[in-house]
């Protein structure tokens, strides 16, 4: 068992109140996380603006080769870790044994952390678009393009806040290009999942970057809640209702659910027995546990058939033991979460039009002495306008709805990934103007195709930072 400190800026800190974090299956006490308060916080807040100083006497550049070399820290080093230390393996081990997730698909995770530190200079230049970096350090100077033309960008906040979920380790990557943008981290790990911004903390340190630009504040919701108070840029994972409760505070980015979903176009949902395989795995790849992975798959027409037949390739699926490298389904360690979202499935599909489609492959809730699991799981509806047609869940769930192309982008909702397969140009300008989808893939591209040069859920440097108006001698400007 393995002690670990609440982190202010950089130095551990004792804490009396401590969370246990123990193995979903077994209940063995895997770490003790010491627990901040709301006025521990408060007081640190004091000194934020010494994270983003002491950045800022490191050239940008510099920052980024740092960050590359965090990247082989983090996936191969053996790094410490509160009174203890942790190798990848331990790490791996560790993640599994609290989140519920298969330990290959912890792994597979720290390699989708380790290829956005490694290619983080490529990723600055597209998240900024090719701005000279020097101008995001100095907040201001010129575009190499129009150098008659100033520049400035004005960081919001000297610290980021990030208020992080137990979920899907594969959010972390959010917040990696924070540090070489010279904005320091007040990071509150979700309870289950302390592991990833500990590690990554000292992959950075270890790497160079000064340990006084980053926080870790472990602690209930009171501590999330502080966070968001305390904290001039927020970044936030929660429900559909912590998204609406954040709605229009430009302080607070939210990321709920994605309810990201394929369409067929009417032009080839004849040949959808062509792309089941990627419809497959826009279900059940990290077993349907990210905000990306596919809720829902619209057509016009076939629908009963596309149901069916992605039920015969995921109904069967069986729970395995975590270490076992075939294991695809994650386990609910919160007591009470799958018998509850079990709950709410079985009264949609009480409502006429909706029909469970893998119920003919067993049963689908597992209930174990300390967690539960729920296999993969496929519904019909007949109608968008059906409870279930727009619905998900964190794990293999999708709604195979029938529903007309031209009432599609109007009943869909806010959806953060579309993945329309058409060849109908007319259609795919429809879809590119559509304001309630985020990322847009035309064409036979599942939705967890991820492309990690563009924004996930918003720009993280529009967020951060805020162009102005900025206007000195062409000699201090540099021209």
């Amino acid at each position: 068992m393995i002690n670990i400190p609440v982190l202010r800026w950089g130095e551990p800190y004792q804490s009396l109140d401590q969370n246990e974090v123990v193995h979903f299956r077994t209940g063995e006490t895997l770490a003790k996380v010491g627990q901040a308060n709301p006025g521990l916080l408060a007081r640190d807040m004091r000194k934020a603006h010494r994270a983003r100083e002491v950045l800022r006497e490191i050239p940008i550049p510099e920052l980024v080769d740092m960050t590359k070399k965090a990247a082989d820290l983090f996936l191969k080093a053996t790094l410490p870790l509160g009174d203890g230390e942790q190798s990848p393996d331990d790490f791996a081990r560790q993640q599994s044994a609290s989140t519920g997730l298969p330990e290959h698909m912890t792994k597979f995770n720290m390699e989708k952390n380790h290829f956005v530190l490694t290619n983080m200079d490529q990723i600055l230049d597209a998240l900024t678009r090719g701005l000279d970096l020097d101008i995001l350090s100095r907040g201001y100077g010129v575009e190499a393009r129009k150098p008659d033309l100033p520049l400035s960008y004005q960081a919001q906040s000297p610290v980021l806040g990030m208020v992080l979920p137990s979920n899907s380790p594969g959010v972390h990557t959010l917040w990696l290009p924070v540090i070489p943008m010279q904005i320091g981290l007040v990071l509150k790990p979700g309870p289950q999942e302390p592991w990833t911004p500990y590690r990554m903390a000292a992959a950075f340190v270890e790497a160079g970057i000064p340990r006084e630009c980053i926080g870790i504040y472990p602690g209930g919701g009171e501590m999330g809640a502080e966070v968001v108070n305390r904290c001039g840029r927020v970044m936030i994972f929660g429900s559909a209702q912590t998204v609406q409760h954040y709605s229009g505070n430009a302080n607070v980015q939210v990321h709920g659910p994605g309810y990201s979903k394929i369409l067929l176009g009417d032009d080839l949902v004849d040949q959808w027995e062509d792309h089941i395989d990627l419809m497959v795995d826009s279900i059940y790849k990290n077993s349907g546990r990210g905000c990306i992975n596919c809720s829902g798959i619209w057509a016009s027409r076939h629908t009963k058939e596309i149901a069916e037949a992605i039920a015969e390739r995921i109904g069967p699926i069986e729970v395995k033991d975590p270490e076992d490298p075939e294991a695809g389904l994650a386990a609910f360690t919160v007591d009470g979460q799958a018998e509850a979202i079990w709950g709410m499935i079985e009264e949609g599909c009480s409502e006429d039009g909706v029909t469970h489609v893998t119920a003919k492959h067993g049963d689908r809730l597992e209930s174990m002495e300390r967690c539960a699991y729920i296999r993969p799981t496929i519904l019909h509806c007949d109608s968008p306008d059906r409870k279930m047609a727009n619905t998900e869940y964190m794990y293999p769930f999708a709604s195979v709805v029938e529903c007309p192309q031209e009432q599609m982008l109007e009943k869909i909702g806010h959806t953060l990934v579309v993945s329309a397969i058409t060849e109908d140009e007319a259609w795919a300008a429809q879809l590119a103007d559509a304001t309630n989808v985020d990322r847009l893939n035309i064409g036979p591209l599942p939705t967890i195709a991820l492309n990690w040069l563009q924004p996930h859920e918003g720009n993280l440097v529009d967020f951060l930072f805020r162009a102005r108006a900025y206007q000195t001698t062409p000699a201090r400007m540099g021209t």
